[in-house]
């Protein structure tokens, strides 16, 4: 196991960047129609459709879902994806043709210093392909990469995490891929300490554990409270077969994953969401409970992958804060 998404079986996860516009893509491909829904908490989403996601919806599965940069115009990630896997034969049957079915949701990184003068034509088309075509069942980078390479938080660069873990007593295992891009911050005020500590495991973030005190700034209001200029975006996945349904329930528990590793988190100035998605390898003996302990591990490994996309960020131009954090603590 790799520690990351791909550690669900039937997921393939790539990245695409432009490093001049300091923005990205990440496409996490199924290799077979999966169950998939949404649990939306931010009060300013950016999504394509995530109306197909609800239970009384039609379509069964999804073939691939996009996290990107760009705000409104990383949507057209979407349509990329959609290119490449139309290429393969994969979509909805509908009579004889092929319609791929690929939710997508985006950040806000056009305020980051990167050059957003793209004519008429924005790159993310173009990159969801590329990342599409880079999806690969190996590990996945994490970081500046993908939709993280322009990402940030309140004090620090934000980024890409993953984690995953087997959920003990189930026999199945959930995964969690993230894009940190959050208002507030991951970090205890601006110490070495993250918000996820206690979920820690080894040490996968640094290894200081919990913070010992929170200090009186832990709670300071963010300095860049712009609607709409923040948003975390995530999917966790497992290999649990669960219905449209108990696939929407498990979204919904790990959104407790972000408001354990982000303060403050699911803000009107953010557009927090989580995707969940259910590759159906393994049969749950008890749906209930079990299906309640997948939600419980599914925040834990979600909080674990927000501190992660974080650790590994690198600063860009514009984000000074990381490095001078790394000096500091050594992180």
């Amino acid at each position: 196991m790799s520690g990351s998404l791909t550690d669900i079986a039937g997921i393939r996860v790539g990245h695409a960047e432009d490093a001049r516009a300091l923005s990205g893509v990440t496409a996490i491909v199924f290799e077979a129609p999966t169950v998939a829904a949404v649990d939306i908490r931010g009060g300013g989403p950016g999504t394509r459709e995530t109306d197909l996601l609800d239970p009384e919806r039609t379509v069964p599965g999804v073939d691939a879902l996009v996290l990107s940069g760009g705000s409104v115009f990383g949507l057209d990630a979407a349509a990329g994806v959609v290119a490449r896997l139309a290429e393969t034969g994969r979509g909805f049957a509908v009579g004889a043709a092929r319609v791929p079915i690929v939710p997508a949701a985006i950040l806000f990184d056009l305020l980051n210093g990167g050059d957003k003068d793209w004519g008429r034509f924005p790159p993310y088309r173009d990159l969801g392909y590329a990342a599409a075509v880079a999806a690969s069942a190996g590990p996945v980078p994490i970081g500046s990469v993908g939709a993280g390479l322009g990402a940030r938080t309140a004090n620090l660069k934000g980024g890409l995490g993953s984690a995953s873990a087997l959920v003990e007593g189930v026999g199945a295992r959930v995964a969690a891929l993230v894009a940190v891009n959050a208002l507030g911050r991951v970090t205890v005020g601006d110490g070495p300490h993250f918000w996820a500590g206690p979920f820690e495991e080894g040490a996968e973030f640094g290894g200081l554990g919990p913070a010992p005190q929170i200090p009186p700034d832990a709670f300071a209001w963010p300095a860049k409270p712009m609607p709409g200029a923040n948003t975390t975006i995530a999917v966790v996945a497992t290999d649990a077969r669960l219905a449209k349904a108990e696939a929407r329930r498990l979204a919904v528990m790990a959104q407790d994953g972000l408001a354990r590793a982000i303060v403050p988190a699911h803000t009107p100035l953010d557009g927090d969401l989580v995707f969940s998605a259910a590759t159906g390898a393994v049969p749950l003996a008890d749906p209930v409970g079990d299906l309640a302990r997948l939600g419980d591990a599914a925040a834990r490994v979600l909080a674990r992958a927000v501190a992660l996309g974080v650790y590994h960020a690198r600063a860009l131009p514009v984000a000074g804060a990381q490095a001078a954090w790394r000096d500091r603590f050594g992180g």
